[in-house]
């Protein structure tokens, strides 16, 4: 359907094209500004054709036999924070039988006049509810200590992917910097066999310096773990298999990397034969 929007409308544009000429050339004037509208119409339906496409692309990503829906719903929602420059990012993820915890620590600075927030991506495979979910926040620049917790709020849909708010405790201005910590706990969203995890990176600029991530996997040895690159357009690449070390009675594995593209997201693959159910009483 988008292929034939494109083909009428480059005919359009070129009718368009030639009927501007024929005005120019025969000194008629509405005639010239018939075209030119034609020849913008027809330019802006191919732009939106294109970019629906890509759109459609993007919310169809399958890795390792599995459809990696949480990110697929992320990528059609994703839209980039264009106020704060992201120096470093520690992502922390302990995947403990069926429940995930996430951890995350941003730091870098404000380039706008004012910023008041920043926003993070939590997606699952499960859905928990927003006002069921186990978050909280810190602003670690201005409460080292940690003694004021934060309450992230909701920004757009509730669903398996979901965009959260956390409100600084003092507004950042221009060049200031900032270290901001944030911590959620999802009960029952993972499983045995193939599943994922997916840590989400939308910001506009072009790449971040610093970037780490840390699965700590609790009650379920993973078999392999296989971290992936997806860019906004739907476009994966395989990075790397990564190892696992034992540390203590979990098993963890490590990626780190520098000057990693600012809008895409990591997402790591992994089997587990079997795994101990641990969430029961948490979820009741």
């Amino acid at each position: 359907m988008d292929s034939f929007k494109e083909t009428v409308a480059f005919w359009a544009t070129v009718l368009g094209t030639l009927v501007g000429l024929f005005g120019v050339i025969q000194s008629q004037a509405w005639l010239s500004t018939v075209g030119a509208v034609v020849v913008a119409g027809s330019l802006a339906a191919i732009v939106y054709a294109r970019r629906q496409r890509s759109i459609i692309r993007s919310a169809g990503i399958i890795l390792g036999g599995r459809s990696i829906d949480s990110l697929n719903i992320a990528n059609l929602r994703r839209h980039l924070n264009r106020s704060l420059v992201i120096q470093r990012v520690q992502n922390l993820a302990i995947i403990d039988g069926e429940d995930l915890t996430i951890a995350w620590q941003c730091s870098g600075y404000c380039r706008a006049e004012q910023e008041t927030a920043i926003e993070f991506s939590i997606d699952a495979e499960a859905n928990i509810p927003f006002e069921k979910l186990d978050c909280v926040a810190f602003d670690v620049r201005h409460d080292a200590r940690r003694r004021h917790p934060i309450r992230p709020i909701l920004v757009g849909p509730d669903g398996i992917s979901k965009k959260i708010s956390v409100p600084l405790r003092t507004p950042l201005s221009t060049q200031e910097p900032f270290c901001v910590t944030l911590r959620c706990h999802l009960y029952g969203c993972m499983k045995a066999g193939t599943d994922y995890y997916t840590a989400t990176l939308s910001f506009e600029q072009e790449t971040i310096p610093r970037y780490s991530a840390t699965l700590r996997f609790k009650n379920g040895s993973p078999a392999w773990v296989r971290a992936y690159e997806c860019d906004a357009s739907g476009n994966t690449r395989l990075l790397r298999d990564l190892w696992s070390r034992h540390d203590g009675e979990s098993r963890e594995c490590v990626d780190h990397a520098e000057n990693v593209p600012a809008e895409t997201a990591r997402v790591y693959v992994f089997s587990r034969p079997s795994i101990t159910a641990t969430s029961s009483h948490k979820a009741a």
